[in-house]
This record gives structure tokens, C-alpha cells and sequence, in this order.
């Protein structure tokens, strides 16, 4: 029961801070926060997504250039352009770890405007803490694992953020209903999206990009949209209103909006 629910709240803990700091704050600037609650989100977001941490500041940049080129060669993830998922993700690595060193030409326009937090970021892209993390899993693990099988999911926990990337990636550009013509293959994959957090409401994604709200229809639920407002409401964050919702990007992302 303890492995359940640790992998539990492994899975949903990573997930909301990629959704919530890294794609609608980072990338995409949905909201404003103090300084003060950046860093204590900065922090959360390193002890939750543990040996899979993700640069806020790479991240962003890969995700707008996901958006400015969807389901083009020039498209960091886009499923239309790999055999598989693994070489899907291997490509986003190769794309993310250019823009951790800054050595992304491509990325350089999309430059500026997310949050960092230099030292936090390096460390948390080094070897020796990701391997911390994975000892710190197996450990726990061999405290608490009651059968073989569940030694098993080790693995996504290692990957935790690269797991999810492939899941909303490669499923969020190929199956599904859209409720847009995005001029890409973008899809909504799940009606109830408490899987990926709403990530995989893609193609109202990428026709509203600006939306803190994933669910466009009644019955498309974004679980992390409630968590979004009730911050809000408490002051810790702050919405944009609909004028200062999109960030500066390229004229290739106002086009792909």
C-alpha cells in the first residue's frame, strides 16, 4: 500500500508542477506570482520531480518552439516525425539539453520572460543529483516494496517528467477529436483528463494558448485548473487578465495561436 502511494503521489505531485510552473507559468505566463512564492515553487518543483527536474527556463523555450512549429520538422516532439515515442523523446532531450547550455540557435528567438534560478537549475541537471534521487527511490522501495512486481515501476520513477512528455507528446498530436482546425494534429485525447493533469486537452491548447482553463467544452474537466483559480483567490498568484495574457514571442507563435 505505502509503494502505491508514494508512486501515486510521485506521478500527480511532478505533473502538477510541470503543468502549472513550468508550462502555464514558465512558458506561457498565464499568471503572475511575487518573487518570494517563485522560489518556493522553484523549490517544490525540485523535490517533486526529483531525478527527472526540468529546467523551468529550458523548458519554456522548448515548448514555444513546440507551439511556433507544431508538427513541423522544426517541432521538438511533434509524433509525426519519429518512428516511436523513445525517439520522439530522445529528439526533446537532444532539444532540451541545447537549451539548458544555451546552444539552440533556434531557440534564441524565443528568449526572455521566465522565471530562473541559475544555481537551482544546474545542480538539478547534474549527474550526481539525479542519481541521488534514484537511490533515494530504491531505497525507499526496499524499506516498504511487499511483492517483486511493484519494483517495476521504478523505472517511470527515474523518468517521471521524460514519462509524461511521452505520453502527452506523442498521444496529445495523434489520437483523439479536436475541436480546432490548429493547421497542425493536434488532439484532445481524454474527456477526463485526470491522467495528465489536462495536458492532454492539446488541441484546445494550441488554439487557446493563452487559456489558464485547458477544458473548453462542459465536460472536459482540467483537474489543475480549480488548484490555478483557488490560488489565485488566496493571493498567492495572480491572473492575467485577457490583454496581458500572451507573452512576447515570435511572429510565428501568433500565427500558430
Amino acid at each position: 500500500m505505502a509503494i502505491l502511494v508514494f508512486f501515486a503521489a510521485h506521478w500527480y505531485l511532478s505533473l502538477f508542477t510541470q503543468t502549472f510552473f513550468h508550462h502555464r507559468y514558465a512558458a506561457h505566463r498565464m499568471f503572475s506570482m511575487s518573487y518570494a512564492w517563485e522560489r518556493v515553487f522553484f523549490v517544490f518543483c525540485y523535490l517533486m520531480q526529483g531525478s527527472s527536474f526540468m529546467s523551468p527556463k529550458a523548458y519554456a523555450l522548448l515548448h514555444r518552439m513546440h507551439h511556433a512549429y507544431s508538427d513541423t520538422e522544426k517541432d521538438p516532439h511533434s509524433p509525426h516525425f519519429s518512428n516511436n515515442a523513445f525517439i520522439m523523446m530522445w529528439k526533446t532531450r537532444t532539444v532540451y539539453q541545447e537549451c539548458v547550455a544555451g546552444t539552440s540557435v533556434a531557440a534564441q528567438r524565443f528568449a526572455g520572460d521566465y522565471p530562473e534560478w541559475a544555481s537551482l537549475e544546474e545542480f538539478g541537471n547534474k549527474w550526481y543529483s539525479r542519481v541521488g534521487w534514484g537511490v533515494f527511490y530504491i531505497l525507499f522501495y526496499v524499506q516498504f516494496a511487499t511483492a517483486w512486481w511493484q519494483y517495476l515501476l521504478l523505472p517511470i520513477h527515474f523518468t517521471m517528467g521524460a514519462f509524461h512528455g511521452a505520453i502527452v507528446n506523442w498521444a496529445g498530436h495523434k489520437y483523439g477529436y479536436q475541436n480546432f482546425d490548429n493547421n497542425d494534429k493536434s488532439r484532445n485525447s481524454l474527456f477526463f483528463d485526470f491522467l495528465t493533469g489536462g495536458e492532454l486537452f492539446q488541441n484546445n491548447h494550441h488554439k487557446l494558448p493563452s487559456r489558464v482553463n485547458f477544458g473548453v467544452k462542459k465536460w472536459e474537466i482540467d483537474p489543475t485548473y480549480p488548484v490555478i483559480w483557488t490560488l489565485d483567490k488566496v493571493g498567492i498568484i495572480r491572473l492575467r487578465t485577457p490583454k496581458s495574457e500572451a507573452i512576447p514571442m515570435s511572429p510565428d507563435l501568433a500565427s500558430a495561436a
